[in-house]
């Protein structure tokens, strides 16, 4: 029998919680643009469950149902920004250690020259 997913069995409550508030909003901006979930499932090729899901915030919607309806509903700009590397400061922090490691071990090999 195939393995499940253990993410879906057991989402963080950080991811559950964002999801269930993306499904929310995505809702929210059908229903704003009075659109049925058939039309929208029709719109992006996909089934009605798909978007139900999506609405509902299940973690096991794929992601390319969520980009597609943020895409519908003129969200998709919004998510240019995300995980942008520029941003990512953690990430710029510990690039900036490992450069200032570099220089200290290029600086020790100079300096055993002498």
């Amino acid at each position: 029998m195939p393995q499940r997913n253990q993410l879906f069995q057991a989402t963080p409550y950080a991811i559950e919680e964002t999801l269930k508030l993306l499904g929310q909003n995505l809702r929210i901006a059908r229903k704003r643009r009075r659109l049925s979930i058939a039309q929208v499932a029709e719109k992006i090729g996909t089934g009605v469950r798909a978007i139900s899901d999506a609405e509902k915030g299940k973690p096991a919607t794929a992601i390319s149902i969520y980009m597609a309806l943020l895409w519908v509903y003129d969200f998709l700009g919004n998510m240019k920004g995300v995980a942008d590397p520029l941003k990512d400061l953690e990430g710029l922090r510990l690039a900036a250690l490992k450069e200032s490691r570099n220089d200290r071990s290029l600086k020790a090999e100079l300096d055993n020259d002498f």
